[in-house]
């Protein structure tokens, strides 16, 4: 099985990247955000305790995010690995994700973190907001701090991986093109 975290700071592609790859190599794509929206919005009992530290305005707590990642593990046991999404993003998220495969005789095969300069990631988020409708994407100054943030809690967890000989960075400019294949380089690698 191939696990990979596909990793980068907000504008770096990996929604582009990462719906390519899962169609090359059969991977299921889990992105958090994407858990958090199905969880609470069939009302499921990890859900409902997500929503109710959302509404006061708190962090979910890992236990509940790994539940649901757990939940979609287990609905999915027959695909050739999967690419997670916005998860790790702390140190004690990428160890029990490190758990929860381990308990299915599997781990993470490798990060990979797409690598862009912080000024080519503001252009193309302001050129994203125009037509996204996210207001975060349409501030420089929110862009920064998304920016900033993503450094700070996320470097951590590239260095977890690369201490494991698990963690590459490819370079996120070029064509879409371009940069797939330098990412299936690395995934063909495995």
């Amino acid at each position: 099985m191939i696990n990979l975290i596909l990793f980068g700071p907000p504008g770096s592609g990996k929604g582009t990247q990462a719906s390519k790859l899962v169609e090359k190599y059969s991977l299921l794509h889990i992105s958090t955000g994407d858990l958090f929206r199905y969880e609470m919005g069939n009302d499921t009992p990890l859900g409902k305790e997500a929503k109710s530290y959302i509404e006061k305005g708190e962090l979910v707590p890992d236990s509940v995010t790994v539940g649901m990642l757990r939940n979609k593990v287990e609905a999915n046991p027959d695909v050739a690995g999967y690419i997670f999404d916005g998860f790790p993003r702390t140190t004690p998220q990428a160890e029990a994700l490190d758990e929860l495969l381990s308990e299915k005789d599997q781990a993470v095969s490798s990060l990979i973190m797409l690598d862009v300069p912080d000024e080519e990631l503001v252009k193309r988020l302001l050129e994203r907001g125009k037509t996204s409708g996210r207001k975060d994407d349409a501030d420089e100054n929110i862009i920064r701090n998304r920016i900033e943030v993503y450094k700070s809690e996320t470097t951590p967890v590239f260095d977890y991986y690369a201490s494991k000989g698990k963690a590459v960075k490819v370079h996120g400019v070029g064509s879409i093109e371009e940069i797939f294949g330098r990412l299936c380089a690395e995934i063909d690698k495995l």
